[in-house]
């Protein structure tokens, strides 16, 4: 993760290998691009008239500067009425990953427009300065692990500093958390990145069962892992019957946050974590089968929400429980046909082997009843479904209170992890009914709706507390922001926080 601090210093008087403007959209440069103007003998003001530049959102132009920076970036951001801290967000990414691009090792970013922008809006300073650290902080992510490094060969160009220019003394303090609470947002999401894109021969279940009990031991957070044998004597046979036909054992995962008072109910967050997904019986086809080891992608959520919570030290309390196994196919494996009975007590059909992750979060969610949440939500890369409906642009949110879904929706807005309502209606619900078991764990050939279906099966297991259910099959992976990189988003935990935040 890159290095993130403040300066005060005058802005033409920064010395910097590349100084990111931040600049309005209108019709000639003012303020701090009028003096720099001058300097690049009207080479700003000719990319104005040319409309080269106009300072459109996440619009860039790069200078050479024969003053103290080295070089100048603008950066778009926008009609003032119209910013917001995830633009702020995408526009700081988006200055980043071009700098980066240009092989600088250090870069600044000047706030003082971002000041004048917020000022009479009680907080928003803070909002924007913590979003231009956020965006740079998550645009620059790298995963490398398993590269054999030669720099000779290959030089890599990477930026290791990002300084912010503070307005004024008066706005330091303010600068200094919004730095503070960025860096603990980059270092969850990054964890969430780095815990999906290992691959499945690194993360297993048990690998999750020791990466929660790290998060434990350096957080106000208890962990308690529960193995085959305690699943055994609780009845998970639905959780059991996906891990069977791998060797790796299966793990449900516990951890416990109190930052609140002991008598408030908790938030329960549940993830699925199947660490990898070869569909079982009903084997997958062969192409893109390895990004199945993205299929724990609601775990990574929940466990780098959980870190990020307890950095944050929010008044809050959440559970977040994690049921982890591999679907792997084998003589041990369930099959098609099968019947299952889980900790609620309910028996279920197995249609198709890959419709796994449902059957997990089964067991689960039964499981979650035991801290008596005051609400549930799920994450889970649950059914492809959702990208027809949806692409990767959002993740679908399907529940049981219009009150939850819209203040989900509210939090995906604002931190632009967005999620859009699916209907739960009572059609659906009678389409999980088995002929011979209680519940089939797909709906039958014609009734469609994929994702509702998934759904509608795991409402069965909810409670009757507020639950919403987030498929985040098409966001968890392919997210396409400025600040995220190809590959894994780490969707759903800024969306949980602001969630979390707001909810208190």
């Amino acid at each position: 993760m890159i290095k993130i601090a403040q300066k005060i210093e005058q802005t033409l008087e920064h010395k910097t290998e590349c100084l990111i403007l931040t600049c309005l959209e209108e019709k000639k440069p003012t303020g701090v691009l009028k003096k720099l103007n001058d300097t690049l003998k009207g080479a700003i003001s000719s990319a104005f008239e040319s409309k080269r530049f106009s300072g459109k959102p996440e619009q860039t132009l790069l200078f050479n500067s024969p003053g103290k920076a080295s070089n100048l970036l603008l950066v778009g951001i926008g009609k003032s009425k119209d910013v917001t801290a995830e633009k702020i967000c995408r526009v700081a990414a988006t200055a980043a990953k071009l700098a980066e691009k240009s092989k600088f090792k250090s870069i600044s970013a000047d706030l003082s427009l971002l000041e004048t922008v917020a000022k009479g809006r009680g907080g928003f300073y803070g909002e924007l300065a913590c979003a231009m650290a956020e965006g740079a902080g998550l645009a620059l992510y790298h995963f490398e692990n398993y590269k054999s490094k030669n720099e000779k060969d290959d030089p890599v160009g990477r930026v290791e500093k990002l300084t912010l220019l503070t307005p004024s003394k008066a706005r330091q303090a303010t600068t200094e958390k919004s730095i503070a609470r960025a860096e603990k947002i980059v270092d969850a999401v990054h964890t969430a990145r780095d815990l999906i894109s290992h691959p499945g021969n690194t993360v297993t279940p048990s690998y999750l069962a020791d990466y929660a009990q790290k998060i434990g031991r350096k957080s106000k957070i208890t962990c308690k892992v529960l193995g085959k044998k305690e699943m055994e004597k609780l009845g998970m046979g639905s959780l059991l019957g996906v891990s069977q036909g791998s060797d790796q054992p299966p793990a449900l995962i516990v951890l416990e946050y109190k930052g609140a008072a002991k008598t408030k109910a908790p938030t329960a967050i549940v993830g699925k974590g199947i660490t990898f997904d070869t569909g079982g019986i009903s084997l997958k086809p062969g192409g893109s089968m390895d990004e199945m080891k993205m299929d724990m992608s609601g775990a990574a959520t929940t466990l780098a929400s959980l870190q990020l919570i307890s950095s944050l030290k929010l008044r809050v309390n959440v559970v977040g429980i994690v049921a982890a196994a591999e679907n792997m196919p084998s003589g041990s494996a369930i099959k098609p046909g099968d019947i299952l009975k889980s900790m609620s007590g309910k028996t279920i059909e197995v249609l198709n082997t890959d419709a796994e992750g449902r059957l997990v979060l089964a067991d689960a969610l039964t499981y979650a009843q035991r801290f008596k949440p005051k609400e549930v939500i799920d994450l889970a890369t649950l059914t492809g479904a959702v990208l027809h409906a949806l692409g990767h642009h959002a993740a679908a949110v399907v529940g049981n209170n219009s009150a939850m879904i819209q203040k989900l929706k509210d939090a995906g807005d604002s931190t632009g992890e967005r999620v859009w309502e699916l209907p739960l209606w009572e059609e659906f619900e009678k389409a999980t009914k088995s002929d011979i078991a209680d519940l089939k764990n797909i709906a039958s050939p014609g009734v469609g709706a994929g994702t509702i279906m998934g759904a509608a099966f795991l409402k069965a297991f909810a409670g009757e507390q507020p639950w919403t259910h987030i498929d985040i099959a098409g966001t968890a992976w392919g997210f396409e922001r400025p600040y995220t990189n190809k590959g894994p988003s780490g969707y759903g935990v800024r969306l949980l926080l602001r969630y979390l935040e707001k909810g208190r």
